[in-house]
Protein backbone atom coordinates (compact mmCIF):
# COMPACT_ATOMS: atom_id res chain seq x y z
CA UNK A 1 0.00 0.00 0.00
CA UNK A 2 1.70 3.30 -0.93
CA UNK A 3 1.72 6.31 1.07
CA UNK A 4 -0.97 8.57 1.67
CA UNK A 5 -3.67 5.98 0.51
CA UNK A 6 -7.05 5.86 2.88
CA UNK A 7 -9.65 3.35 3.46
CA UNK A 8 -12.88 4.32 4.53
CA UNK A 9 -15.33 2.89 7.43
CA UNK A 10 -16.75 -0.77 6.49
CA UNK A 11 -13.91 -1.64 3.09
CA UNK A 12 -14.43 -5.26 3.10
CA UNK A 13 -11.30 -7.63 1.02
CA UNK A 14 -10.91 -10.98 0.11
CA UNK A 15 -7.23 -12.28 -0.07
CA UNK A 16 -5.82 -8.95 1.22
CA UNK A 17 -2.24 -10.31 0.53
CA UNK A 18 -2.97 -10.30 -3.35
CA UNK A 19 -3.85 -6.37 -3.39
CA UNK A 20 -1.34 -4.07 -4.40
CA UNK A 21 -2.54 0.05 -4.29
CA UNK A 22 -0.31 2.97 -4.88
CA UNK A 23 0.18 6.42 -3.61
CA UNK A 24 -2.70 8.36 -2.52
CA UNK A 25 -5.59 6.27 -3.35
CA UNK A 26 -9.16 6.08 -1.69
CA UNK A 27 -10.78 3.35 -1.14
CA UNK A 28 -14.54 4.14 0.28
CA UNK A 29 -16.89 3.50 2.46
CA UNK A 30 -18.41 0.04 1.99
CA UNK A 31 -15.67 -1.00 -0.78
CA UNK A 32 -15.35 -4.59 -1.44
CA UNK A 33 -12.16 -6.13 -3.01
CA UNK A 34 -11.98 -9.30 -3.93
CA UNK A 35 -8.52 -10.15 -4.31
CA UNK A 36 -8.12 -13.79 -4.99
CA UNK A 37 -6.97 -13.63 -8.55
CA UNK A 38 -5.43 -10.54 -7.65
CA UNK A 39 -6.06 -6.41 -7.76
CA UNK A 40 -3.68 -3.71 -8.77
CA UNK A 41 -4.73 -0.23 -8.07
CA UNK A 42 -2.36 2.87 -9.02
CA UNK A 43 -1.62 6.12 -7.74
CA UNK A 44 -4.46 8.48 -7.05
CA UNK A 45 -7.30 6.37 -7.99
CA UNK A 46 -10.30 7.26 -6.07
CA UNK A 47 -13.25 4.08 -5.34
CA UNK A 48 -16.19 5.70 -4.07
CA UNK A 49 -18.36 4.39 -1.76
CA UNK A 50 -20.36 0.93 -2.42
CA UNK A 51 -17.52 -0.55 -5.16
CA UNK A 52 -17.51 -3.65 -6.00
CA UNK A 53 -14.62 -5.55 -7.48
CA UNK A 54 -14.71 -9.40 -8.47
CA UNK A 55 -11.76 -11.31 -9.40
CA UNK A 56 -13.67 -14.91 -9.64
CA UNK A 57 -17.04 -15.36 -10.67
CA UNK A 58 -19.04 -18.91 -11.52
CA UNK A 59 -18.97 -19.89 -15.22
CA UNK A 60 -22.76 -20.14 -16.30
CA UNK A 61 -21.39 -22.71 -19.21
CA UNK A 62 -19.72 -24.97 -16.97
CA UNK A 63 -22.18 -27.94 -16.00
CA UNK A 64 -20.41 -28.22 -12.61
CA UNK A 65 -20.84 -24.56 -12.12
CA UNK A 66 -17.47 -23.77 -11.42
CA UNK A 67 -15.72 -21.20 -10.96
CA UNK A 68 -13.27 -18.79 -13.75
CA UNK A 69 -11.62 -15.45 -13.60
CA UNK A 70 -9.13 -13.15 -13.67
CA UNK A 71 -7.17 -10.56 -12.28
CA UNK A 72 -8.77 -6.75 -12.30
CA UNK A 73 -5.77 -4.02 -12.77
CA UNK A 74 -6.98 -0.20 -11.66
CA UNK A 75 -4.80 2.46 -13.53
CA UNK A 76 -3.50 5.99 -12.09
CA UNK A 77 -6.32 8.80 -11.42
CA UNK A 78 -9.26 6.39 -12.25
CA UNK A 79 -12.36 7.46 -10.93
CA UNK A 80 -14.74 4.82 -10.11
CA UNK A 81 -18.33 6.21 -8.78
CA UNK A 82 -20.46 5.08 -6.02
CA UNK A 83 -22.06 1.52 -6.80
CA UNK A 84 -20.33 0.56 -9.52
CA UNK A 85 -19.01 -3.37 -10.14
CA UNK A 86 -16.06 -4.76 -12.07
CA UNK A 87 -15.92 -7.83 -13.01
CA UNK A 88 -13.02 -10.50 -13.55
CA UNK A 89 -10.34 -9.53 -15.53
CA UNK A 90 -11.03 -6.39 -16.54
CA UNK A 91 -8.47 -3.57 -16.85
CA UNK A 92 -9.53 0.35 -16.34
CA UNK A 93 -7.04 2.38 -18.23
CA UNK A 94 -5.54 5.77 -16.61
CA UNK A 95 -7.34 8.40 -15.80
CA UNK A 96 -10.54 6.97 -16.89
CA UNK A 97 -14.15 7.47 -15.18
CA UNK A 98 -16.63 5.00 -14.51
CA UNK A 99 -20.33 6.41 -13.44
CA UNK A 100 -22.26 5.68 -10.72
CA UNK A 101 -24.25 2.09 -11.44
CA UNK A 102 -22.40 0.73 -13.85
CA UNK A 103 -21.18 -2.94 -14.27
CA UNK A 104 -18.01 -3.26 -16.32
CA UNK A 105 -17.56 -6.57 -17.93
CA UNK A 106 -14.99 -5.23 -20.74
CA UNK A 107 -11.90 -2.86 -20.44
CA UNK A 108 -11.97 0.65 -20.52
CA UNK A 109 -9.25 2.60 -22.58
CA UNK A 110 -7.21 5.12 -20.93
CA UNK A 111 -9.60 8.49 -20.34
CA UNK A 112 -12.85 7.48 -21.41
CA UNK A 113 -16.03 7.89 -19.61
CA UNK A 114 -18.54 4.56 -18.99
CA UNK A 115 -21.55 3.84 -18.03
CA UNK A 116 -24.42 1.52 -18.18
CA UNK A 117 -25.23 -1.79 -17.83
CA UNK A 118 -23.32 -3.19 -18.88
CA UNK A 119 -20.75 0.32 -19.40
CA UNK A 120 -20.19 1.52 -22.53
CA UNK A 121 -18.15 4.44 -23.76
CA UNK A 122 -20.22 7.93 -23.53
CA UNK A 123 -17.37 10.38 -22.87
CA UNK A 124 -14.10 11.14 -22.64
CA UNK A 125 -12.15 12.90 -20.14
CA UNK A 126 -9.47 15.44 -19.87
CA UNK A 127 -5.81 13.99 -20.14
CA UNK A 128 -4.52 17.25 -18.41
CA UNK A 129 -5.04 15.84 -14.29
CA UNK A 130 -2.39 16.77 -12.31
CA UNK A 131 -4.29 16.35 -8.54
CA UNK A 132 -3.26 14.57 -5.56
CA UNK A 133 -5.72 12.98 -3.54
CA UNK A 134 -5.26 13.40 0.30
CA UNK A 135 -8.74 12.97 1.98
CA UNK A 136 -9.70 11.00 5.11
CA UNK A 137 -12.73 10.97 7.03
CA UNK A 138 -11.04 10.48 10.55
CA UNK A 139 -14.28 9.85 12.37
CA UNK A 140 -16.91 8.19 10.74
Amino acid sequence: MGKGTSFHWRARFFAPWNLEIGHNTIIGNDAFIDARNGVTIGNNVSLSMGVWIWTMEHDPQDPWYGAKGGPVVIEDYAWISCRVVILPGVTIGKGAVVAAGAVVTKDVPPYKIVGGVPARVIGERTRDLRYTLKFHKPFQ
